[in-house]
């Protein structure tokens, strides 16, 4: 009888070990695992005067590990003043101009645009979108449809997607994008302008 116990030790220590080992192979490597760094105060971004970036998220980052993500904003003043523009240079029939006016959403556009290596990794839907205000109460919610990257230089492929955004009054929005191949989070703080009557 005391090979009995013998085994049921053998067999908890081999399924210990294996356990442990399949957890070890699961967590990410690399940048990934130390997670992104961050800026003392928050950066203004290049291109949207909306957003600031909280994470670091540089052309420079781009170049070592290929993970460039970046949110716009465009409000619904900003869309409509370059319909108004289009129409004058275009001279635009009413019916084309009252269409182009009728699909700007009324709380403005937010524009993801992320730069991944190799064309598998600039696919969308592996993206998680979540907005929540100073409180912390979750304001909107998105995974990203499926969408694949088209060839940006070298082996960067870029990937783009424009969000139709809820209307709301002025404020300081949160908003983290969640990769869910890289285990990178993103943050950026975006401002909402005041709204326009419509």
């Amino acid at each position: 009888m005391p090979t009995f116990p013998r085994l049921v030790r053998s067999l908890f220590t081999v399924g210990l070990l294996s356990v442990l080992a399949g957890t070890a192979i699961a967590q990410p490597t690399g940048k990934a695992a130390k997670g992104r760094s961050r800026y003392t105060f928050a950066q203004k971004d290049a291109v949207s005067p909306y957003v600031k970036n909280v994470t670091k998220n540089t052309d420079e980052d781009q170049e070592v590990d290929g993970s460039f993500t970046r949110v716009g904003y465009r409000s619904y003043t900003d869309m409509l003043t370059e319909v108004e523009a289009l129409r004058k240079l275009k001279d635009w029939a009413d019916t084309t101009y009252q269409r182009r006016v009728a699909a700007i959403p009324p709380g403005g556009t937010l524009l993801v645009t992320i730069h991944r290596q190799g064309p598998k990794n600039a696919e969308l839907s592996n993206l998680t979108l979540t907005v929540t205000a100073k409180d912390g109460k979750e304001v909107f919610a998105q995974t990203l449809e499926h969408g694949a990257g088209r060839f940006f230089g070298r082996d960067l492929y870029q990937a783009q997607r424009a969000i139709p955004f809820p209307k709301m009054d002025a404020q300081e929005l949160n908003v983290s994008i969640r990769d869910a191949k890289l285990y990178q989070t993103f943050d950026y703080i975006l401002t909402l302008p005041a709204t326009v009557a419509q």
